[in-house]
């Protein structure tokens, strides 16, 4: 599936969550996804982006890490289901917007939390997610640069 597709999906499913559990269960699929998307960059994307969407791997994984894993059924996991990044802007526009909402989400439980653990929990992955945004910004402003060069270079 599109990678536009899945994060829309993520962010339905995200804005349709109502108790803590669901939004961290959410929130990890956002993360997830993100990874993959980062992955996908990384490999085969342009290559003024691979360092950036390495780092977005990474600082994605962070975030999977630091909440516990959904119990998901095998279909059910959205980043598995990615097998197309036709638009990377498009996808990385999309995608900042998943991870600003993702850390609203992580604002809401944290500030509701009962206990330490849930509140440092999403502490950690409102920095991840957070993170993983700057790198997202850093990716679109590489991919301007590079599109507004290209009329430079073909009239040179």
């Amino acid at each position: 599936m599109d990678a536009v597709r899945l994060i829309l999906a993520s962010r339905r499913a995200l804005a349709g969550s109502g108790d803590a559990p669901t939004i961290l269960a959410e929130v990890w699929q956002a993360q997830s996804l993100a990874q993959a998307i980062g992955s996908r960059l990384a490999v085969s994307g342009p290559p003024e982006l691979r360092g950036e969407a390495l780092g977005l791997t990474e600082l994605a994984g962070r975030g999977c890490g630091v909440l516990q894993a959904p119990d998901l059924e095998p279909g059910d996991l959205r980043a598995a289901q990615l097998t197309e990044l036709d638009d990377a802007r498009q996808a990385l526009l999309c995608l900042g917007g998943l991870l600003g909402e993702v850390g609203i989400a992580l604002v809401g439980v944290a500030s509701a939390a009962d206990d330490e653990g849930t509140y440092w929990q999403c502490m950690e992955a409102i920095d991840a997610a957070d993170e993983s945004r700057d790198r997202v910004r850093e990716m679109l402003r590489k991919l301007a640069a590079r599109e507004a060069a290209l009329p430079e270079r073909e009239a040179g």
